[in-house]
């Protein structure tokens, strides 16, 4: 050891004996003391979250574009800012809190109005008011006391100062030399808040340079990023030159103008700010980083956010499910209107991710986190009238936006990658890629999109054809090395049959799963209805007579009371009296007690006949005519909650008996009681999709039920009376009785698979995966050339050294190295040499 110490070593035998909480709880402190700024970001965008009013809201801003994007850390300057702001804040706030100002006296009717000034400020009157802004300053003072400790609190201002010598051996000498001479214009010192401005003179500061380039040989070796960096560094000169000149004209204008003063005082707050972003987007240093995936995964969980809670984006607040809204063929404007907004950010990130422009990423994080933060905080509350504090999900939105802004503004400070090579789930040949690279291709049109972009927003000389090929191509090669790696992890022995866990999980998992999938339709349509099926009782159940086409004689509907189910005892005597009938029993057997309704309908027509007198001698004259036919159309209508089945079926067409025929001649006097044999379906079926039939299997003898009817006449009024013969429910009063038998229905979370039937589903669902399937087990003897390759290193190479000439702007070599892996693809026995192992 180069240096022992017993108290050292004494110490950490000590702290690796404590219990492990209390490890843990020393893990957690040193993770706070190291991100301490973090946490202040933290506290401050959850005040905002909670409070989300004006006085929150500039710090947020400030966080980022200011404090992530500083290099390499927020200055002291922020950090009082900071301080100094949450302090006022807070004596605002108390001060605000006093009654005796109008707003605070109606304070339960304006608390949850989002566009209440006060509200919209922050100073209304509400319990724990300061709460979190006491964290918030807490936090901040908890920061500057860790920064003080490690002795970077004052490290700004040195930094200030040391920075300007920085300067090379000539411009020092440069600056000695005319230091007397020309002082006051070389170097204008605006006041403490602006930092120094040095006027150069750029032509003699070349002259300089170049005299001392040809007489120091030494010098020669300097890179191409250097002598950029210099011309940066002039270019940056001329522009400090110009608007030094122009602050010393301001100073000189300042007594004789108050226009001046106001433009001095002006460029003393924009000069700073410009040579922030200035050195923010040209930096002296960058250390290249790549958090674009990062930056995608939380858009990806914005955009999940906003699909599964959509209406917290629009004017009803009520939960809503985004697929009910969909099958109803609606778009919710709200839904629509956020989709494209993300899904637009998203396609121009990654524009700018491809482009590696620093300026654009700038301009696009500006634009962002001004439009979003007044978009959240201003519009939405009035969009869904509601304030952004009592909008959960909007919150979570917003969070995982603060996260984005977050990780953009790191990007930006660290400037983007100078290469970018593939798909970040290429970079490692393992299941776990390969799995995760076969499901990001599986997603629709993401693949396709990706490569359209990339080819549009990245130099090339290929065209879109070939772009695409190379990416295929890639990506079948990156596939087949990922299976080449698990081959060598997992090697199996020559001449050794496959283990019976292979053979019986995999391939019993794919019987299984074909046979599930040939049966799929007839296993659904059985079990959605026996096992998940939902009872569907009727709502209305109305009848209808008519003859001849005339107007009806009798219409009558039951609801509500008069339509009732089964009692156990009564569906148990229903049972019985089909006990030696096989049909009738069969048909029972799908219908539960609860299935089952039972109609009572009254016998008196709910409508008055009121048929012309030329109309009634000719249906008169139409019943006398033996020779012709005369149909007697009874209908029925059964309305359900969900579902609306309406039917309209004849009874009879032609040879109606005569008996009801010669009754129904005398119309013009109160006829006595005439009965209609066989005219009643006295058991109707409600199927969930199709049109209400008479069931057959439960009628005596396949007969129809026998009614009577009579026309009963009051003065000028009359109207007809039905009553039904042989009816299970013993009344006194004349009646017609109906059972319905309705059949169970799916449940709303399936109804748009059931609603396709067995025939729709194997077309739609079947004959599709089929394909699918057929595709993957028939022609693989034409792609045993480009599957069956035993190394691909060499493929994988040439793909990748294509990605990396693009980068680096040789195009010129990306076309011949396009040109030689086409050809390798097109020369089997090349294609032999190239994947041999070596």
């Amino acid at each position: 050891r180069m240096f022992h110490d017993d108290e050292l070593e004494e110490s950490e035998k000590f702290y690796v004996g404590q219990p492990r909480v209390l490890l843990l709880i020393y893990a957690l402190y040193n993770t706070l003391v190291a991100r301490s700024e973090m946490v202040c970001y933290f506290v401050i965008i959850l005040n905002h979250m909670i409070s989300a009013s004006m006085i929150t809201l500039v710090l947020p801003i400030l966080i980022f574009l200011w404090a992530m994007l500083s290099v390499p850390r927020p200055s002291k300057r922020f950090w009082m800012t900071a301080i100094v702001y949450t302090e006022v804040a807070i004596v605002i706030k108390y001060f605000f809190q006093f009654g005796f100002f109008p707003w605070n006296k109606h304070v339960d009717y304006t608390k949850d109005k989002p566009y209440h000034p006060p509200n919209i400020i922050g100073i209304e009157k509400k319990e724990g008011y300061v709460h979190y802004d006491l964290v918030q300053l807490l936090a901040l003072f908890f920061h500057r006391s860790i920064l003080k400790c490690h002795g970077l609190w004052d490290e700004d201002e040195k930094g200030d100062s040391s920075s300007n010598k920085e300067d090379t051996d000539d411009e020092l000498s440069l600056r000695g030399g005319r230091r007397d001479s020309s002082a006051s214009l070389k170097s204008v010192n605006l006041a403490a808040s602006v930092e120094s401005i040095h006027v150069h003179f750029p032509e003699q500061q070349t002259a300089i340079r170049r005299k001392s380039s040809s007489s120091i040989s030494q010098l020669s070796h300097r890179s191409s990023f250097s002598s950029h960096r210099s011309k940066r560094d002039i270019f940056k000169n001329i522009n400090h030159t110009t608007l030094s000149l122009y602050f010393l004209q301001c100073k000189l204008c300042v007594i004789k103008s108050h226009c001046g003063l106001c433009c001095f005082r002006t460029l003393q707050v924009y000069v700073p700010i410009r040579q922030f972003f200035y050195n923010l987007i040209h930096p002296d240093y960058s250390a290249v980083t790549d958090v674009y995936v990062l930056m995608f995964l939380a858009d990806t969980v914005d955009f999940i956010i906003i699909v599964f809670g959509f209406w917290a984006f629009g004017k009803h607040s009520a939960a809503a499910d985004i697929t009910s809204s969909l099958s109803e063929d609606q778009v919710p404007e709200a839904f629509l209107v956020m989709v494209l907004i993300q899904f637009g950010t998203m396609v121009v990130d990654r524009a700018l991710y491809l482009k590696k422009t620093v300026m654009g990423k700038v301009i696009f994080q500006v634009i962002l986190v001004f439009g979003i933060h007044f978009w959240m905080f201003f519009i939405l509350p009035g969009v869904t009238e509601r304030k952004f504090s009592q909008n959960t999900v909007a919150q979570l939105w917003y969070f995982v936006k603060c996260v984005y802004f977050g990780l953009s503004a790191y990007q930006i400070r660290c400037g983007y990658p100078t290469r970018v090579l593939g798909n970040f789930l290429t970079k490692s040949y393992n299941y776990v890629n390969l799995f995760l690279f076969q499901g990001f291709r599986l997603v629709p049109f993401l693949t396709e999109l990706r490569a359209v972009m990339d080819w549009v927003w990245t130099d090339t000389t290929l065209s879109l054809s070939s772009w695409i090929c190379v990416e295929d191509i890639y990506a079948h090669i990156f596939i087949l090395k990922c299976w080449r790696e698990s081959e060598k992890r997992y090697p199996q022995p020559r001449g050794q049959k496959k283990k019976k866990v292979v053979k019986y999980g995999m391939g019993g998992m794919i019987i299984v799963l074909l046979i599930c999938i040939v049966w799929f339709p007839l296993l659904f349509m059985s079990l959605i209805k026996s096992v998940a099926g939902i009872t569907n009782k009727p709502l209305d159940v109305s009848i209808t007579i008519t003859l001849g086409g005339y107007q009806p004689i009798f219409t009558m509907s039951a609801q509500q009371n008069q339509l009732k189910s089964l009692d156990p005892n009564e569906f148990n005597e229903f049972l019985k009296s089909y006990s030696g009938n096989t049909a009738a029993l069969q048909f029972l057997e799908g219908y539960a007690r609860e299935d089952i309704t039972r109609a009572d309908l009254e016998g008196n027509s709910n409508s008055l006949w009121t048929i012309s007198p030329p109309s009634r001698q000719k249906m008169i004259q139409g019943l006398l005519d033996f020779d012709a036919d005369f149909s007697l159309v009874i209908s029925w209508t059964i309305q359900r909650g969900s579902i609306h089945t309406f039917c309209l079926c004849p009874s009879s067409a032609t040879g109606v008996s005569l008996q009801p025929r010669s009754c129904l001649t005398q119309l013009g006097l109160c006829s006595p009681c005439r009965t209609l044999e066989e005219m009643y379906p006295y058991y109707i079926k409600a199927p969930s999709d199709s049109l209400a039939k008479p069931i057959k299997q439960l009628l005596r003898d396949c007969k129809w039920e026998n009614i009577t009817v009579s026309l009963v006449k009051n003065t000028s009024e009359e109207w007809w009376v039905l009553n039904q013969l042989g009816k299970r429910q013993k009344t006194t009063h004349e009646s017609l009785e109906l059972f319905i038998f309705s059949d169970k229905v799916s449940p709303p979370s399936l109804g748009f698979l059931a609603g396709y039937g067995i025939m729709g589903l194997y077309a739609s669902v079947v004959l599709v995966i089929g394909k699918f399937v057929r595709e993957f087990f028939s022609g693989i003897s034409h792609s045993i050339m480009f599957e069956e390759l035993p190394n691909v290193d060499r493929i994988l190479k040439l793909c990748t050294d294509i990605f990396l000439v693009r980068e680096t702007g040789e195009l010129e070599l990306e076309e011949d190295l396009y040109a030689k892996l086409i050809f390798l693809y097109r020369s089997p026995e090349t294609m032999i040499k190239w994947t041999r192992e070596k």
